[in-house]
């Protein structure tokens, strides 16, 4: 039985209580998406190992890994999810509908998608919508996060870009690939979940290196945290909660 996530209400509770932290490793996504990222110990082994140890909900991993994170993460609640179209967004859709299926046919359980974001940016709405919901329809109902690199949108864009991914059927909307020249902000989480609905959810990734991060885009409203320090934020929070 895996733990439930945490959602925005819980996180109000965290200054007067003691801190949950299983809890909070059910939102965060393990990542490791350097392109010299290696199979041994010291990689996809021991971050797949580390994923188990800690609960945390997904390894975001290179698609060539999905067969053997696969195999590593049998038996846990840990998912594997692998990212298309990465990290530019700037290829033909047909391209990103054939990674999207040949990743749910290798095993992968949630799809990270970028935004066409030249598209986006000359105006073309109506392809970025069409490109989203094909995909969606190859995954079908393996979860789809939408990644709309908020560092290259003004907050009209992020706004409409946000409605777009809502449109198109997808289930997140994800800040930023983490390769952009920002990541996640605490101000862009509130703006989207003020006009996303329920439905929708939002996972805020790149530059999350600190639980005081965590917390906070918890707290403004995101539901999943994809971040490379993940077991170093779960160091700083047991020791937090030592401290309550």
């Amino acid at each position: 039985m895996g733990v439930a996530p945490l959602r925005m209400g819980d996180i109000e509770e965290l200054e007067r209580a003691p801190l949950d932290i299983r809890a909070i490793a059910s939102v965060i996504e393990h990542t490791l998406l350097k392109p010299n990222a290696m199979e041994d110990d010291i990689d996809i082994r021991r971050l797949c190992e580390e994923a188990g140890r800690y609960g945390f909900a997904t390894v975001c991993i290179n698609p060539i890994y999905i067969p053997l994170a696969k195999d590593l993460l049998r038996g846990s609640n840990v998912k594997v999810c692998v990212a298309i179209g990465f990290p530019l967004g700037a290829t033909f859709n047909e391209v990103k509908v054939f990674e999207a299926r040949k990743y749910v046919e290798e095993g992968a359980d949630e799809i990270d998608i970028v935004m066409n974001i030249p598209m986006f940016k000359s105006g073309k709405y109506d392809y970025v919508l069409q490109e989203i919901r094909e995909v969606k329809e190859v995954v079908r109902d393996k979860m789809l996060k939408v990644i709309i690199e908020t560092c290259y949108l003004s907050d009209d864009e992020k706004v409409r870009a946000a409605k777009i991914v809502e449109k198109a059927g997808a289930d997140f909307v994800k800040t930023s690939t983490g390769f952009g020249p920002a990541g996640a902000k605490v101000e862009d989480i509130k703006l989207l979940r003020g006009i996303l609905s329920p439905r929708v959810r939002i996972k805020a990734s790149g530059g999350i290196r600190t639980a005081k991060q965590v917390i906070e885009l918890i707290k403004a409203g995101a539901d999943r945290i994809g971040t490379s320090s993940g077991v170093n934020i779960m160091k700083e929070l047991e020791k937090m909660s030592l401290q309550t």
